[in-house]
């Protein structure tokens, strides 16, 4: 099983190397997929070791360019400003060792510990244990086979996470995994909790 982390980014240079260096490994395929990034994204990227593709902006076309130049048996959509936690390879590979397993997601954390981060992370502890909708910054992984079949990552404005965790669940289970993807609250701070 091979898995390939494709990692949407614009402008991310404060913050992209952590990023590629938690799933870098023998084994992973990890490409950047940047958006027209200003600053020193890319090359930062290409120097820790990820592929670097160019894509018109916007997150659902820069995940389907990366998703479509991926080579994996299993893609990992993570977001350019989280981390994934060790041992994140061995758990998607557990998970999709049931072959009724057709994605997953990893836990909701904030890098960040404010009384305000403990409130949301509890929020969509509350969404995952009733819904079991995980969104993106959740690391979102799926079998290829299973995007194919839905053909692709849709290319909309906004939620595209959503149509696929939708897209997961009509092929078989989505299973949400105890390791950690943490991610800074930077963009809740920037425009507040409810809104984002």
């Amino acid at each position: 099983m091979t898995i390939s982390v494709v990692i949407p980014a614009l402008d991310e240079a404060s913050r992209i190397v952590r990023t590629v260096e938690t799933v870098i490994a023998p084994g992973v395929e990890v490409i950047v997929v940047d958006g027209g990034s200003r600053d020193e994204t890319c090359r930062l990227a290409r120097d820790a070791g990820a592929r670097v593709l160019v894509s018109p902006r916007g997150r659902a076309r820069q995940l389907r360019m990366g998703s479509e130049e991926s080579s994996g048996s299993v893609v990992l959509f993570l977001h350019a400003d989280t981390d994934l936690e060790s041992g994140w390879q061995e758990g998607v590979r557990t998970a999709l060792s049931d072959p009724l397993c057709a994605g997953g997601a990893f836990a909701f954390r904030f890098a960040e510990r404010g009384v305000r981060e403990r409130w949301i992370e509890l929020g969509v502890a509350l969404r995952i244990a009733i819904f079991n909708l995980p969104y993106g910054d959740q690391a979102l992984f799926i079998r290829r086979i299973v995007l194919e079949q839905m053909g692709g990552m849709p290319i909309v404005p906004m939620m595209e996470d959503l149509d696929l965790v939708r897209g997961i669940k009509r092929a078989g289970q989505l299973r949400m995994l105890p390791l950690a993807a943490t991610t800074s609250s930077r963009r809740y701070r920037a425009r507040g909790g409810p809104r984002t």
